[in-house]
């Protein structure tokens, strides 16, 4: 377990914009991670993803370390930002792309 949550601190750590979802980019495997990765891309900038359906582990894992128990999960600096409700919120209010931007 302890390694897993290491493995996450780091992934987080390396990539100043980072997204956790079911599936890729080019292939989300839920509406809700397709509704974030739109997103992220209108936002303009480049970002990490890992897809947690390949990745169990993180899946099991992650929800208890950032306690929140859903996917997808966005984190911006090491910062959770939070998922798909919350990025469609911030972006409508034209709060996230100015987060984005500053990385």
């Amino acid at each position: 377990m302890q390694e897993i949550e290491n493995k996450i601190r780091e992934q987080i750590a390396q990539n100043p914009i980072i997204i956790y979802i079911k599936g890729s980019p080019q292939f989300p495997q839920c509406g809700f991670s397709a509704k974030a990765v739109q997103i992220l891309k209108e936002c303009g900038k480049e970002f990490a993803y890992i897809n947690i359906l390949e990745n169990p582990d993180i899946r099991a894992t992650l929800p208890k370390m950032a306690n929140w128990p859903t996917f997808p999960q966005l984190y911006i600096k090491g910062e959770l930002i939070g998922g798909c409700d919350i990025m469609s919120e911030m972006h409508a209010a034209g709060e996230l792309k100015p987060l984005i931007d500053a990385v």
